[in-house]
């Protein structure tokens, strides 16, 4: 079982910038593949951004890539670790509920293949 806490939401103003984090505790969280994913009101879940288990892969949305970069620290022998999307040039279409995910089965931009998510946090952009 892996357990994952965003933190790091909150309101800026348009061109601002915030930093995510993913805390995740449980079994390994290093052997894993993770993700962020994000979800407007009125929208489905959209696809943000995903890094490898390595962190020597990374993939972003085209509507993020050049602003949002995905990160993780894998610290050894800990089942403690921590995933991150820092996030800049923020605009106001970037408003959204922000969510973590591990454990992917199969494609990495897709929600229903990770198995396990964290809570949320709110992302709220101003113009």
């Amino acid at each position: 079982q892996v357990q994952l806490v965003e933190s790091g939401g909150g309101l800026v103003q348009s061109g601002g910038s915030l930093r995510l984090s993913c805390a995740a505790s449980g079994r390994i969280f290093s052997h894993y593949a993770m993700g962020w994913f994000r979800q407007a009101p009125g929208n489905e879940l959209e696809f943000v951004a995903a890094i490898s288990w390595s962190g020597g892969s990374t993939w972003y949305a085209d509507s993020v890539k050049g602003r949002f970069t995905i990160s993780r620290d894998n610290a050894k022998n800990t089942d403690k670790n921590t995933g991150y999307l820092q996030m800049n040039s923020l605009e106001p279409d970037d408003t959204a509920v922000y969510y973590c995910a591990t454990d992917p089965k199969g494609n990495y931009v897709y929600g229903p293949e990770y198995t396990y998510w964290g809570q949320g946090t709110q992302v709220t952009v101003t113009v």
